[in-house]
């Protein structure tokens, strides 16, 4: 179980990782605030806690595997990647320029740490089922996480690698959806409803768990649980906000991939500086 001392240290970096996102996008910029920060706490406890990751050796062949599918949230990987020094901060304000490490979906050829492209909705867990059978056959110690999105749930062909892992105990697996409800554009229960998420992955043969996605305890104690599960995969159901943290943002489709005036800018800035001060005062 995490000390208290671990969940106020995450705590922290989400924080931090939601600040660099918003100074990504910055003014005037389209960019994918809403599902990016939505998954503060679950990225900074994988990439701060949970993951054998080594910033200094990003290619390490017994490092844990992150694939995002749900690409285009990539820049809270971008941000994680920037706090532990891999990527220069300096590109924090090349995102999306030509010659520009970070472009708008992961590039594995031109950024360091990027497992795959990702961000045509549904593909990851395909790669990442192929990826854990891959790291099994060598005999790696390693572990592939993939966190997906609940709008993304309506492609078929992750429900195929779902089946698909089940059928060959790929229990070196944990898949993440990060279910905040809200999609490009709007509710995911208007434009795609599908109910019963985890009775649909419990049927497919999955161990399933849910969580809130931003209580940092919770998100530790389900991967921590999902490593010792075996013979299957397991899967965590996460309860998120999309937008979260950002006044304006949250719950707001708006800004599934929305521009930021100065005024908007500012006010995200100071709404994170007022969470930072209610964490110093816990």
């Amino acid at each position: 179980m995490a000390t208290g001392d671990t969940v106020k240290r995450l705590c922290r970096i989400a924080l931090q990782l939601r600040a660099d996102v918003v100074e990504m996008i910055g003014v005037g910029k389209a960019g994918h605030l809403g599902g990016s920060l939505s998954l503060a706490e679950i990225v900074a406890a994988l990439y701060f806690h949970k993951m054998r990751f080594d910033p200094k050796h990003v290619t390490d062949p017994d490092r844990d595997r992150f694939l995002l599918s749900k690409g285009h949230a990539v820049l809270i990987q971008y941000a994680a990647l920037i706090e532990h020094g891999v990527i220069p901060r300096a590109e924090l304000k090349q995102v999306k320029t030509l010659g520009g490490l970070l472009q708008g979906h992961p590039d594995m050829d031109k950024t360091p740490g990027m497992e795959a492209v990702t961000g045509s909705l549904g593909q990851g867990l395909s790669i990442g089922v192929g990826m854990a059978l891959a790291l099994r056959l060598d005999g790696r110690p390693s572990r592939v996480y993939v966190i997906m999105g609940d709008g993304e749930l309506s492609e078929g062909q992750l429900w195929e690698a779902a089946m698909a892992a089940r059928r060959f105990h790929v229990d070196n697996l944990t898949g993440i959806v990060d279910r905040n409800r809200v999609q490009a554009t709007g509710p995911t229960k208007d434009v795609f409803d599908i109910p019963d998420i985890e009775r649909k992955w419990e049927a497919c043969g999955w161990h399933v768990m849910t969580v809130n996605g931003h209580d940092v305890a919770q998100v530790l104690e389900a991967l921590d649980a999902a490593e010792r599960v075996k013979g299957r995969p397991a899967v965590i159901v996460a309860d998120t906000v999309k937008g979260k943290g950002i006044s304006f943002a949250e719950h707001n489709a708006a800004f599934h991939n929305g521009i930021m005036t100065e005024e908007q800018y500012r006010q995200a800035m100071a709404d994170l500086d007022a969470r930072r001060a209610e964490l110093a005062r816990a």
